[in-house]
Formats: structure tokens, sequence, C-alpha cells
């Protein structure tokens, strides 16, 4: 997949031939759209496209594949554009393919617990519209009120309900899928079991629209917990509260959420959002934000006991109890905006590492050993529960010649870090783009060629979202 590859340049004729499948109405190249669909929520990186394509049907989006593998043109698949690793970027200009227009809830199967979808639906729309029947779709990324299903699918995303619930891929039934080459597939069966040939539906998760365009998902669904209680931990060391996560687990208790932030991404936010009145103590480092949920108050109740125990043992300060639903929110607020509070203050880059989470305190201390010798600045925060950490190094005052030359090579050892710990280079956020030279880190040879391999045998033309995962 050499970033040196050259397709085609979009002509007249292409673009007559694309309005006579989508209608003229759907076909944009002017320069408020080039400048809209250049760009996803990834640094500040730009690649215009050639034309912007919004089709409302797999049959439309079949057309236009089976043109662009004919004449060799690159289209880039994306969804609502809030990607973390550049896999919305058309980086070889060509197409952008957005779904925004194939956005309809089809089917909600109550007596089976499944809910079909196309892929530009809303997160936390589906998951209103499901809450209404009384049901549940966990995975909830913290752009869950404008990311799309699909992007969701493309990233595997996750969320805070990960660490109890699991990711999207644990939801995927069955999907409709438009290849490279113009086929529509389907990817498995609306079953929970199926051991019938190789799992086509798990390998196009995760996959960050580069295997083919998904147009229908089947998702299963869980009847939806009746109660949450929300604790927001205190400490004074950043490291102990990282040692506290996995004492939680050893000591029987899954949370439905345990989140970690350091002492600055708490402090950013407050003054990003200065109407949330959460107190932070001088010599507070880190906090850890706890939630519970199940059907029976007195079964949460002995659990956060028993959390609260924890807790002291590992040296935290008075714990805050959530005592009300809008309590509850405005605690979910503030750990929801971190992530535009940082991105507010300086260019940053945001790495998404995962290790065991009883690894945790180790990948941080180690992030600001390797922080202390390049000269960068970072702020922590993420999904402890599943060691998820997302470390957003900050640009300030280091010069452009250092972030730009030796900033990759800090990169390169947390990453190193983060294998040697036995985990890998990205829990939800994807490769795409920015994280793709890395990938010598967490595969051998061998193991890049098999997934090399894949990628030719669905798109052999390379159309499909190039240039993304393998450099």
């Amino acid at each position: 997949m050499s970033h040196k590859m050259e397709y085609a340049k979009i002509t007249a004729e292409h673009l007559n031939t694309f309005e006579s499948i989508v209608g003229a109405d759907n076909v944009l190249s002017d320069a408020d759209a080039m400048e809209q669909y250049s760009r996803d929520e990834t640094e500040d990186l730009v690649y215009s496209p050639e034309v912007v394509l919004k089709p409302q049907s797999s049959e439309e989006i079949a057309a236009i594949l089976t043109l662009c593998n004919k004449e060799h043109i690159p289209v880039t698949p994306r969804g609502a554009g809030t990607g973390l690793s550049g896999g919305a970027l058309p980086i070889y200009g060509g197409i952008v393919l957005t779904t925004e227009k194939l956005n309809k809830i089809i089917e909600l199967d109550e007596k089976n617990l499944q809910i079909t979808v196309e892929p530009g639906v809303i997160t936390q729309v589906l998951q209103e519209a499901v809450v209404e029947k009384g049901l549940f779709y966990p995975p909830d990324p913290s752009s869950k009120g404008s990311c799309f299903i699909g992007g969701n699918i493309a990233e595997n995303a996750g969320g805070p309900k990960a660490v109890k619930y699991g990711v999207t891929s644990d939801y995927v039934l069955n999907m409709e899928v438009v290849l490279p080459t113009g086929e529509i597939i389907w990817t498995g069966a609306n079953v929970l079991k199926n051991s019938t040939g190789y799992n086509l539906t798990q390998l196009i998760v995760g996959s960050e629209g580069t295997l083919g365009v998904v147009t229908k998902i089947v998702l299963r669904l869980i009847p939806y917990p009746d109660r949450t209680m929300l604790m927001l931990v205190p400490f004074f060391s950043a490291e102990k509260a990282c040692e506290a996560v996995s004492a939680v687990f050893r000591a029987g208790i899954t949370p439905s959420a345990l989140e970690f932030m350091e002492r600055d991404a708490i402090d950013w936010t407050l003054k990003f959002v200065p109407d949330i009145s959460v107190t932070v103590k001088d010599d507070i480092k880190a906090h850890l934000l706890v939630e519970v949920d199940g059907n029976y108050e007195e079964v949460l109740l002995a659990e956060c006991e028993k959390i609260s125990e924890i807790m002291e043992s590992y040296e935290c300060d008075e714990i805050l109890v959530a005592e009300s639903a809008r309590e509850q929110d405005e605690l979910w607020r503030l750990r929801r905006l971190v992530a535009e509070a940082v991105k507010s203050n300086s260019v940053y880059k945001e790495e998404d590492t995962v290790v065991p989470r009883a690894e945790l305190a180790n990948l941080l201390k180690g992030v600001k050993d390797i922080g202390t010798r390049y000269g960068f600045k970072s702020v922590c925060y993420g999904h402890a529960g599943d060691g998820n950490l997302h470390v957003n190094i900050i640009k300030g005052d280091m010069t452009d010649e250092k972030w730009d030359n030796d900033l990759p090579k800090g990169i390169r050892e947390i990453f190193e870090l983060c294998v040697s710990l036995k985990g890998t280079l990205s829990g939800e956020h994807g490769i795409g783009l920015v994280q793709k030279g890395y990938m010598d880190i967490a595969f051998n040879k061998k193991e890049l060629e098999i997934q090399q391999e894949i990628k030719r045998l669905f798109d052999p033309n390379s159309i499909l979202n190039p240039g993304k995962i393998f450099t």
C-alpha cells in the first residue's frame, strides 16, 4: 500500500456519471464543501477532495464504487468526521463518500432485542430510541451526540461503558457491505451464535473503511439497567489512582464505568466550562470517576461501599457521591469535555494507548518519563477500567523543529512501552493516517503481510480509503 500510488483525476464525464447516480444536488465540488470535508478532528490536518458524493442507498454506492474501481479513482468513506486518527481524510484527493443521508432506523425488533440501522444514524439518537423501549445500546464514545454508528463500526469505538459492556464489535450481528469492486454482500446472520465459515462481520468492524462501505447494520441490544450510582474519587498520587483500578476488579466488582483524569485534565476542563462546580484541592493529582449500575439499589450501595474501602487503601481524599441525576450529568459532562478543553489550550497530538489494566500505573509513569527526556508535557485521561489511556501531548513552547523531528521518536517510545507491557497502539481511535508509521512495533513482518493481503483481496486496485493503516 505505497503512499506513492497514482490515481486518475476526476473529469467532467465522471461528474456527469455521478450526477446520474446520486442526483446533481448530491454532487458537491464548491469551495465550501471542499473545506468542510477536507478535515476531521485529527490535529490540524487538511486534505481536500475533488468532489463530495452523498449517496442515499447501497445500490448508489455500488454504482459509484464499480466506476471508481474501473477508473482507478480513490474513494474515502466518511461518517460524521469526528475521528481522531485521520481515517476520513482524502489524502489522494478523489471522492469523499459521505454516509450522512443514510440515516434511517430501519427496524426495532423488540422480541429479539435487535435493531437494524443505516450507518449515518447518530449514536445518541440510536441510544435514545431504544431507551424508550427499555433497551440499551451501551457503546458511548465521547462524541456520541454527533458521531455516526458507521464511524463507530469503522473504528470499533468503545467509550466509558466498555469496561462492563464491551465495545462496538460486541453488538454487531450482521452487516450489509458494498465491496470496493461494487458487489453487495451480507457478512453474517441475525443470530447470537454463528460458527458458519469465517467471521466476516468481525473482520469489517474496525477495518477503518478500507475493506468495504457498510450500508446496513444489525445490532443486538440488552435490557436497560434501572439504577446508577456515580462517585468522583480524588487522589494525592496519579500513580496510586491507577493502581486502585485493578484492585476494584480483583475484589470481584465490575463497574459500568471507571475513568481516569489527571489534575491538568480537570483544571483545563473547569476553565473551559466554568459553570461546572467541582472543587479540586491543591494537593490532588488525579481523579477516578466510578459508576456502578444495575436493578437493585441495595446491591449498588454495597458495591459503592466496597469500592470506597478499596480507594481509601490507595490514599484517596474525601469521595464525592453524586446525589441526583443532575449531579451525575454534571460529572459526566466534565469527563466528556476533557478532550475539547485540551484541544482549546494548545496544539496537541493525542495517542490512544492501551495496556492491561494492572499495567496502567507503569504506563503513566513511563509516559511522564519519556516526556521529560524529549521535553514535552502530556495531559492524560481515559478509560482506566479497560487500560485505555489517552495521552495528549502538548506542544506548548516546543520549537517547530523539535515538534516535527524529535516528538515522533518520543511517540515511538510510548508505543514501544505499551507493547512491552503487553498492550498495543490503539484502543478505540484506530490507526488511520497518523499512526500507520508505528505498526511495525505491534506486528512483525509476516503479521503485517497477512493484513495487507486481506486488503488486496477485498480491494485489488486499492481505491477504498487508500493510504490508511499501512505505510
